[in-house]
């Protein structure tokens, strides 16, 4: 009984004691640490206060001579238990802050997860070291002035040996070369993830297991050997029941376990490369690393890629190019993890040479500016784009027709990048470098030191240089080129807009497979005339002007009472105006966080240097026998001095954290 009465009220003291230390600090500092420091000290405190009342001589009974004075020596003394806890907690926040470390509870059942990532950490900075990247995991690289193409070519190869998420990783990468510098781009552009397939009866199970029922009820037959197989998933040819010939898409079973596995350590990774390297803060791989989870979860989801099929499908039905088609896809059939869609005869650009030998000059011409056509109408007019169009995404049939394929990888446009787009070629068109220039201002988000007129010189140039015909064999680079340009002057380019970019890139090595002598720019141009035509027509400009002016309405009704209002005030002489220098409620936060920690900085300072003075003053009234009232004092004024200085620190660490997090989460990409 005495044991739980004792356990009892040590508990209840710890809590309170821990309540009270968390209060002084000011910010949410960690519940566990905070009770153990004080049962600490609780444990310290009875034998330091036993310790004090024999160094002090002091009278603990109720009837000696200095009762008050005893009693408040040794509530400064339980005071100081207090201060010691709060400049420990201090020190555990600087160093290592609340939620830098994993509670009791999460730390036991994160064990065999946290096992599991110490073995791929190890496995993948292995790799990176047997590939020669390991300087690039210090804080600062050293010994890195090796040429950028071998590094690229390392990092292609490293991140093969990676498996499938890091291949999806550099294929991402690729798609970023406002971010990477060509060499890179174009070593992560070869990566491919090609893989042995995996065994049939696996295969089967997924397939069963997604359409509910035995193959036999669905398929007449189907091909046990795929025609394809990646990392991610596997195609089969079939013929449905009613004998219509379809295609399989199913994803290996495995995949999404390893994905999903390898997603936390990337995100993970790209945390601790932001943190740590200055090269991936200059990058911003943390949000790089969370667009790309994104993105691959979205790819491990069928549905998502059935959506886009339909929408891409729509689109290229109203380009109005039946030589171009995606092929139709049976809803009834698909699910998360298996695609069932119509098949089409022939081969991948890639291999569709002996296809292409049986056409002539101007067939293959005229095949090659459909497709051009229909990723041009896609990009300017409806705005939802096949992101993704190397050779081996684009079908070729026997009889000359074109598929769109694989459309995991889906970009978007608003209207307004759309418009901008198009204004875009349009300016090209007719070598405008000053409408050229507007258009990219529209489209992109400018750099704090950008020069307009610069960029306004270096357009022209481009426009010329492409648009002159002195350069037919290089013409085909405008979009690489446009690209390389507005990195250089330090657009910050967003996601889909750089997808844009590059899915009109990429088509170029589609399109001269198709046609190798197509010159790439007049066909753009000659294109992307027709759809700007068609997308600025004199209705669609009265259809916006109406749209803005209902929107604009209610002001314009409201403008002559507002002017008569601003032009009698004038006259009267009661015209003022209103300036407020913080009313954004968060400049008002700063400013007065800056206050307090000024103040309670000042007021520390005078606590200690006050104190000080006192303890070492000599001479001066006693409070007990032995214990001087200027120490005891001093002492009590060092107390308040040592918490107010605690609690700023812990205070400034606190912030620091927060601004780095808000500076992380809005850094350009």
């Amino acid at each position: 009984m005495d044991f739980l009465a004792y356990a009892l009220s040590l508990a209840v003291n710890v809590a309170v004691v821990a309540a009270v230390v968390r209060r002084l600090l000011g910010v949410p500092v960690g519940w566990p640490r905070t009770i153990l420091v004080s049962l600490s000290m609780f444990g310290v405190g009875r034998g330091l206060l036993d310790w004090i009342t024999r160094a002090l001589h002091l009278d603990l009974s109720p009837t000696g001579p200095f009762v008050a004075a005893t009693g408040a020596v040794i509530l400064l003394a339980l005071a100081w238990l207090l201060a010691a806890q709060v400049i420990i907690l201090a020190v555990l926040e600087a160093f290592v802050p609340t939620g830098t470390l994993p509670g009791p509870l999460t730390m036991l059942r994160s064990l065999p997860a946290r096992r599991r990532r110490a073995v791929r950490y190890t496995s993948i900075v292995r790799i990176a070291a047997s590939h020669g990247l390991g300087a690039y995991l210090r804080p600062v690289p050293t010994g890195t002035d090796v040429p950028d193409s071998k590094v690229a070519r390392s990092l292609r190869e490293a991140l093969t040996d990676g498996g499938v998420t890091f291949i999806k990783l550099g294929q991402m990468l690729s798609s970023r070369p406002d971010l990477l510098p060509e060499a890179y781009v174009r070593e992560l552009s070869q990566l491919q993830s090609n893989v042995p397939p995996a065994p049939w009866p696996r295969i089967r199970t997924v397939l069963e297991r997604e359409l509910g029922r035995p193959l036999e009820e669905v398929f007449d037959e189907i091909d046990e050997e795929p025609v394809a197989a990646a990392s991610v998933a596997q195609v089969h040819v079939a013929r449905l029941v009613g004998g219509d010939e379809v295609v399989v898409k199913v994803q290996r079973p495995d995949a999404r376990r390893q994905a999903v596995a390898d997603l936390d350590i990337v995100l993970r990774l790209g945390g601790w490369l932001e943190r740590k390297t200055s090269w991936g803060r200059r990058l911003g791989v943390q949000a790089l690393a969370r667009g790309f989870a994104r993105s691959l979860e979205e790819e491990l989801d069928y549905r998502v890629e059935l959506g886009n099929m339909r929408a891409v499908a729509e689109g290229v039905g109203r380009a109005g190019r039946p030589r171009v088609h995606v092929p139709r896809a049976l809803d009834e059939l698909s699910s998360s993890h298996v695609i069932v869609m119509e098949r089409m005869r022939g081969r991948p650009v890639s291999a569709a040479g002996p296809i292409l030998d049986r056409f002539s000059p101007d067939e293959r011409r005229a095949m090659a500016e459909d497709l051009l056509g229909v990723v041009l109408h896609q990009v300017v007019v409806t705005g939802v784009f096949h992101a993704d169009l190397h050779p081996g995404n684009i079908f070729v049939t026997g009889d000359g027709e074109l598929g769109l394929l694989d459309l995991g990888a889906v970009g978007r446009l608003d209207r307004g990048a759309r418009t901008s787009i198009g204004l875009l070629l349009a300016a090209v068109d007719r070598q405008d470098s000053l409408a050229a220039t507007d258009a990219l201002l529209d489209l992109l988000d400018r750099g704090e030191y950008l020069d307009d007129r610069r960029l306004e010189r270096d357009i022209g140039q481009l426009i010329l240089r492409h648009g002159s015909g002195l350069s037919a064999a290089g013409s085909a680079a405008l979009f690489v080129d446009l690209f390389r340009l507005v990195i250089d002057h330090g657009f910050a380019v967003p996601s889909q807009v750089a997808a844009a970019f590059r899915a009109l890139g990429s088509l170029e090595g589609s399109l001269r497979i198709i046609c190798p002598g197509i010159d790439l720019v007049d066909a753009a141009r000659e294109q992307g005339r027709g759809l700007v035509k068609a997308t600025i027509t004199p209705s669609g400009a009265r259809d916006a002007l109406e749209a803005q002016l209902a929107t604009l309405l209610p002001v314009i009704q409201r403008l002559p009472r507002r002017i008569t209002k601003i032009t009698e005030d004038i006259e009267a002489g009661r015209l003022t105006v209103n300036v407020r220098a913080l009313g954004d409620p968060r400049d008002r936060a700063f400013v007065t966080g800056i206050v307090h920690q000024l103040v309670m900085t000042a007021l520390a300072t005078a606590c200690v240097l006050g104190g000080i003075v006192l303890v070492v003053a000599e001479g001066g009234p006693m409070m007990t026998a032995t214990v001087p009232l200027n120490a005891f004092l001093g002492f009590t004024l060092l107390f308040f001095g040592f918490v107010l200085g605690s609690r700023v620190l812990v205070l400034i660490f606190h912030q620091h954290r927060t601004t780095a997090a808000a500076l992380r989460s809005d850094w350009p990409r």
